[in-house]
């Protein structure tokens, strides 16, 4: 029997591991993933393993047999493939609760969600210590054993950290990667019970698996956010994924889901969003700016291709780098918002990497890699935008979109310094009617009377888009004066998840929220 207590540590291991990756992507749809979010997951399931050691040593000392370590683990299991299907309900009313910013709802169903994982990790953290009673037989012998428990038990962790994120996940889906954690470790609980008391005493547990299999065709059924005019979702490795069809148009939603990261119409360039800012990017240089004369595009974050399409409908000429982490988000972009231009390279790796290795230079690099509402701290940094600046032309630009509240623009006063004390010229420009501003930064030293010129240019030339003059026009009336110092981010410190944090708690606070772009 000591053999399959290996076996059995390994699984237990491996299971507690999975079930904390797992919650994180449930609790990730709903309630993001900064690092409050993952603070709160490993922090209370490492306190749910503490009293899993506690609990086990003193019922190992109580009960010291195989079969009651078996029945513990048959237990957690089944707990573990419960969670998804109690959760339903409360992560339904979380997503309702983000959608309208109701902040007490919201945390009350996190707090809700953490609750429910106490009793199968409580139950799996039994496992080692129970196992190191029950292996120890000869106490000269106790540091080894122990020993070896607790280092085969880090393997199954070490497995268990990828298996969810890297197979599980992406193939099917975050629900019935909890059945299939639970099914695993059902099954050695199983075997582990048969093998101690006899096929007979396994009779009783049988009802279990059934429980699983019913859960797995039935009950794990479909994602969670019903979203009016939702088309299509899915589960990648790093995102859950939305399509809506509103009043003609298409949109991708990401994740806790505020926020539209692409928007697609036949036909269409001018969106009044984010995207089409970038456009307005090279015409900070002196006049006249040809149209032609944009080459290369870099954009990093580029989602389903909305910015991307703008760019090859204004410049005739323009290659696009266009960076995304994502290769489902990618599949999603081909599929329903035609993602197919012949000029678009679509580099799938990490946007700082790929940035940093790229063999070139770019006209225009734009950053909009959020997840709503964070911007990821690697690429605020004075070495990222270091990286930027080594990478534009001579006459080349920076756009990186910002958030921000009526009142609070610590985030943009940041990003400002930081980008100042790299390129020689800024200016801000806030998006009417959202809550979002467009940093532009060239690498020449530059004056606002460029961009005039270049629309007085453009203005007078019968082949301008009509798109790209409302975008510039756009542009132009939404500049704002940057008066307020902000913190330099560096990649040693960048605060920017407990800035974002403070902002968006402030605004829910406030009692002023309407609609959170």
């Amino acid at each position: 029997m000591r053999k399959f207590l290996y076996v059995t540590v390994f699984f237990s291991g491996l299971a507690s591991l999975a079930v904390e990756f797992a919650a994180s992507r449930l609790l990730e749809n709903y309630f993001g993933s900064s690092n409050l979010v993952w603070a709160s997951i490993i922090g209370l399931i490492l306190i749910y393993l503490t009293a899993g050691y506690f609990i086990g040593g003193a019922w190992a000392d109580r009960s010291p047999r195989y079969s009651t370590l078996f029945r513990i683990l048959a237990w957690g299991a089944l707990a573990v493939g419960l969670i998804p299907v109690i959760s339903r309900p409360i992560l339904i009313l979380a997503a309702n609760a983000f959608d309208a910013l109701q902040l007490g709802v919201l945390l009350g169903s996190f707090t809700a969600v953490m609750i429910l994982l106490i009793l199968p990790i409580t139950l799996i953290g039994t496992a080692s210590p129970f196992a190191i009673r029950l292996a120890i037989t000869d106490p000269a012998q106790a540091g080894k054993i122990s020993g070896r428990i607790y280092a085969i038990s880090t393997l199954g962790s070490f497995i268990g950290t990828f298996l969810p994120v890297l197979v599980l996940i992406p193939l099917i889906g975050t629900y019935r990667t909890f059945l299939v954690i639970s099914a695993l470790l059902l099954t050695v609980a199983l075997i582990g019970i048969s093998l101690a008391d006899g096929v007979k005493k396994l009779l009783v547990y049988l009802w279990m698996p059934l429980v699983l299999i019913v859960l797995f065709l039935l009950g794990a059924n479909g994602l969670e956010k019903k979203t009016p005019g939702q088309v299509y979702e899915t589960e990648s490795a790093y995102n859950y994924i939305q399509v809506i069809q509103q009043e003609g148009y298409i949109l991708l939603r990401l994740n806790e889901g505020q926020g539209i990261h692409s928007i697609y119409k036949p036909g269409v360039y001018n969106y009044y969003g984010t995207w089409e800012e970038v456009l307005a990017a090279p015409f900070f240089n002196s006049a006249p700016i040809r149209l032609d004369s944009v080459t290369d595009v870099a954009i990093v974050g580029l989602a389903a291709g909305t910015t991307a399409k703008e760019l090859s409908a204004a410049f005739p000429e323009v290659q696009i780098d266009g960076i995304e982490i994502d290769p489902r988000i990618i599949a999603v972009g081909r599929q329903y918002f035609a993602m197919n231009e012949p000029n678009l390279n679509v580099i799938i790796q990490d946007g700082r990497w790929a940035l940093a290795h790229s063999p070139k230079k770019y006209d225009i690099i734009s950053i909009d890699a959020y997840r709503p509402p964070y911007i990821p701290a690697s690429l605020v940094s004075q070495e990222f935008f270091q990286i930027v600046y080594d990478h534009l032309k001579p006459g080349g630009v920076m756009v990186i979109n910002i958030g921000r509240t009526p009142e609070d623009r610590r985030l943009i006063n940041s990003l400002y310094a930081t980008a100042a004390t790299i390129f020689p010229t800024l200016y801000v420009s806030d998006l009417p009617e959202s809550y979002n501003s467009m940093l532009f930064a060239t690498k020449a030293t530059t004056d606002i009377q460029n961009f005039r010129d270049n629309y007085a240019q453009l203005y007078s030339q019968s082949d301008t888009p009509p798109f790209l003059l409302e975008i510039m026009s756009q542009t132009y009336d939404g500049l704002h004066a940057q008066t307020e110092p902000g913190i330099v981010f560096t990649d040693d410190l960048a605060p920017i998840e407990q800035m974002t944090n403070s902002l968006v708690l402030n605004y829910l606070l406030s009692g002023k929220v309407d609609t959170l772009q």
